[in-house]
């Protein structure tokens, strides 16, 4: 079939490669516009468009015998809904569009262009945890498994039908980082499937239970700053969930004390009150208490809670 992928993100890189090795003509790649990351700004490539980079703009020759394909063209416009990028889309004649982390949202002239479907793949077990940091939620939330939806999009926050999931259990030391690159890994698989059930017509097509809906909104950098009056086990596992983006963080003296990993202890105190900080940095939560095992002050680099005590006696330790 004729696929036009579109997506940004890191998970959806072995996904695309997985495509391009496939017996499938991927005829076109839509992505976000390169932009400024990092201190010094610097203009950057989406991790798609550099995947494209490293294969040398060509998928392999399967779905072209044994001529030469043709580069793959990359779009890349400011927004999806502008009359070009759509009619450049609707030029490339796609049997499917496949969508993995984009970032925007299709509008209805897209969604209306492939002449079988127009699949998202979903890096949750829908209908839980619709919506931008599905990962980060199901981690947050202690939930014991997670998975890949695909879906048959539509208007909605992903509400479309299901057409095929695959469950993955959540470790006990899951961070949003590690989950994120295991779901990444299942995702290829669960797409071809789904790929061969349009194929052969008899793809299912399972309406969701809005009633069990829940949502998983966009994070910002400012939702990382710990709440000590939660409990230990829910601020444990939000630095998980949390790690590497937004990062979990405490005030410390006006300066921010990112925390990488904690661990739960025995102790009580008001929240938000130092207990012990000799060799370990204890913390009291609402209920219980953490012990904080890595952390980073801003400007400096990663270290143990006890190094970083031995080297920042000075400060005052004061968690807002």
């Amino acid at each position: 079939m004729r696929i036009v992928f579109i997506g940004t993100g890191e998970i959806g890189v072995p996904t695309l490669r997985a495509l391009l090795d496939s017996e499938h003509e991927v005829v076109g790649i839509v992505t976000q516009p390169d932009k400024p990351v990092g201190r010094e700004q610097r203009i950057e490539a989406p991790p798609i468009k550099k995947e494209i980079a490293r294969s040398g703009g060509f998928q392999t020759p399967k779905a072209f015998g044994a001529g030469k394909p043709p580069p793959l063209e990359v779009l890349q416009p400011a927004k999806i809904k502008d009359p070009q990028a759509i009619e450049e889309l609707r030029a490339l004649k796609p049997d499917v569009i496949v969508v993995v982390a984009y970032g925007q949202i299709l509008p209805r002239d897209v969604l209306q262009i492939p002449r079988l479907a127009c699949l998202n793949l979903h890096a949750s077990l829908l209908p839980r945890w619709r919506g931008a940091a599905p990962v980060q939620a199901a981690i947050a939330a202690g939930d014991r498994e997670t998975g890949i939806t695909v879906m048959y999009m539509d208007e909605g926050l992903d509400t479309g039908e299901i057409l095929l999931q695959r469950t993955l259990e959540i470790l006990p030391n899951d961070t949003g980082g590690s989950l994120h690159d295991r779901l990444a890994q299942i995702a290829p698989e669960t797409l071809l499937e789904s790929l061969r059930l349009v194929a052969a017509g008899n793809a299912p097509r399972i309406p969701q239970d809005n009633a069990r809906a829940t949502y998983a909104p966009k994070l910002k950098r400012e939702h990382g700053q710990i709440d000590w009056s939660e409990s230990a086990e829910a601020i444990e596992r939000k630095i998980r969930a949390y790690n590497p983006w937004p990062g979990a963080f405490m005030k410390v003296d006006h300066q921010n004390l990112k925390v990488f990993s904690a661990s739960v202890v025995d102790l009580n105190g008001q929240p938000g009150e130092i207990l012990r900080r000799d060799k370990d940095l204890i913390v009291a939560t609402g209920k219980g208490a953490l012990s904080l095992a890595e952390v980073q002050l801003e400007g400096k680099r990663r270290m143990s809670a006890g190094e970083f005590l031995r080297g920042h006696r000075t400060l005052i330790l004061r968690p807002d």
